[in-house]
């Protein structure tokens, strides 16, 4: 059967989910963790979440966890697979979107439909941490590292960094003491 074949899978997985992605990839990481881990098993929690660290670390677009999924999956041609499934589908509904504005932009429902959008991409981005700090979190003190971090991040001006920082200076200190 065709749908078998894993560059078909990956090509089918990921141009669907391009159709219906809104606020990009980190938005679209619960769904990506979905597919790679529960749906067909091409990742376990801690290979999605090594991944993830990969492709948040890297420079470029967030967009390289779809890529590595490919590659993991298939080599190069998933990646190429993955890659052009999502990307494909998503800049033609851009193109689509782009012309739309232009023509209705002075309409009154364009514009609340506009203003709706930053609050669901926000709950998609906060979904996607969620998803991701459970596919990473093991015990108690890398729950403890999250909300840490998430505290330093949300509730202070500091530069995210100083998070990381922190978690990864309590994970080395946990680790060297045999608590992780």
């Amino acid at each position: 059967m065709w749908s078998d074949d894993p560059i078909v899978k990956l090509a089918l997985a990921f141009g669907a989910l391009s159709l219906v992605s809104v606020g990009g990839a980190p938005a679209m990481m619960p769904e990506i963790h979905r597919l790679a881990v529960v749906v067909n098993g091409w990742h376990t929690n801690a290979e999605f979440a090594r991944d993830m660290a990969l492709a948040q670390s890297a420079p470029g677009p967030n967009f390289m966890m779809i890529s590595l999924v490919g590659w993991r999956v298939a080599g190069f041609p998933g990646l190429m697979a993955a890659t052009l499934a999502a990307i494909i589908p998503s800049s033609i509904i851009a193109f689509i979107v782009g012309r739309l504005y232009t023509r209705f932009s002075q309409k009154d429902w364009f514009n609340v439909a506009r203003s709706a959008l930053p609050p669901i991409v926000l709950g998609l981005i906060v979904a996607s941490g969620v998803v991701t700090a459970g596919a990473a979190v093991s015990g108690a003190i890398g729950f403890g590292i999250v909300i840490l971090s998430a505290a330093i991040v949300a509730l202070t001006s500091r530069n995210p960094l100083v998070a990381i920082g922190a978690g990864a200076l309590i994970g080395l200190i946990a680790g060297r003491l045999g608590f992780l």
